[in-house]
């Protein structure tokens, strides 16, 4: 007869070893497989970067744009390593950065039109002022400089050869002696004085 001998056990040790192996086998698997690529908040972030360049961040907020901009390289340089998680967040630092830019080159570019245009009015303003006190001069000098008014004198008759013919008879106006009774007829004058009131 045979008699079988239960099976040895391996030691501790090799169990705790084996057991550790699973589980971190198990849990980098799980990492691997939770953690998708971040494409779409490194998209947003750069997006977000262009929209700040084109608002002129690097003349009103460069530093700022220059941080949303270290920040969005270093997402790029954990997506290459495969590091996922620290991707995503620095994208998202990124995208927050440079969305802080963008909003104050905007700032920036309205405070610099309000400036100009603030400018602008104080130049008309001078301008304004200087030629009302122009005119006010002029209009203090202006009769100081005109000439002494002249006396106009009644222009003199002509001479009687200067005169017309006298009008012939009936051709001219005929007055009227005035009726002291409205009730009668004014009588009809004989005498006609041609032109003559």
């Amino acid at each position: 007869m045979h008699i079988f001998s239960p099976p040895r056990q391996r030691p501790p040790v090799a169990r705790l070893a084996v057991s550790t192996l699973t589980l971190a086998m198990t849990l980098a698997l799980a990492g691997c497989a939770s953690t998708p690529p971040p494409d779409g908040i490194l998209n947003q972030a750069q997006a977000q970067l262009r929209a700040a360049r084109d608002a002129d961040a690097a003349v009103y907020d460069p530093i700022d744009l220059g941080n949303a901009q270290d920040k969005f390289q270093q997402a790029q340089n954990a997506m290459a390593k495969r590091d996922y998680d620290v991707a995503a967040q620095l994208a998202d630092e990124a995208r927050a950065s440079a969305e802080l830019a963008r909003a104050k080159a905007r700032l920036g570019a309205a405070r610099s039109q309000i400036q100009n245009k603030t400018s602008a009015n104080q130049q008309l303003r001078e301008q304004i002022d200087q030629s009302l006190a122009d005119q006010q001069q002029q209009d203090q000098n202006q009769p100081a400089n005109l000439p002494p008014p002249q006396q106009t004198t009644d222009m003199p008759a002509p001479p009687s050869s200067a005169l017309g013919e006298p009008v012939p008879q009936g051709q001219g106006f005929q007055t009227y002696p005035q009726n002291p009774n409205p009730d009668q007829p004014a009588p009809s004058s004989s005498t006609d004085q041609g032109g003559h009131l």
